[in-house]
């Protein structure tokens, strides 16, 4: 499950920021981006030294992110929406069958070798 599938599905829902510096925010999640930066709305901040603080709406930088908290029914909804991968997963190579793209290994006569 990839992160910005996470919080894409999540968006609408209440998360919880948590940011390097030590500061929370828990808010209703408006948007984000592909550099995860978040915009949030009904905020409660709270402050590393336990100040806390309501805001309308936040802008988060997605670097200075530190973990982000989502509500386990859309975690459970994005597990639902993700395809079955097991059996089918052919790899970098798209044809299925290992080395079905080089000729003989035996030498046999095609010119390929040390020159003999």
């Amino acid at each position: 499950m990839l992160p910005l599938s996470l919080l894409n599905a999540a968006q609408g829902e209440p998360i919880n920021v948590e940011l390097k510096s030590g500061e929370t925010y828990s808010g209703h999640l408006v948007n984000c981006d592909n550099f995860m930066n978040i915009n949030l709305r009904e905020v409660i901040c709270t402050t590393a030294d336990r100040r806390f603080w309501r805001l309308p709406e936040v802008f988060i930088r997605g670097n200075t992110i530190k973990y982000l908290g989502v509500p386990d029914n859309v975690v459970d909804k994005v597990k639902e929406d993700q395809p079955r991968r097991f059996g089918n997963d052919r790899g970098r190579g798209g044809s299925g069958q290992r080395g079905s793209h080089r000729g003989s290994r035996g030498g046999g006569g095609q010119g390929r070798g040390r020159g003999r």
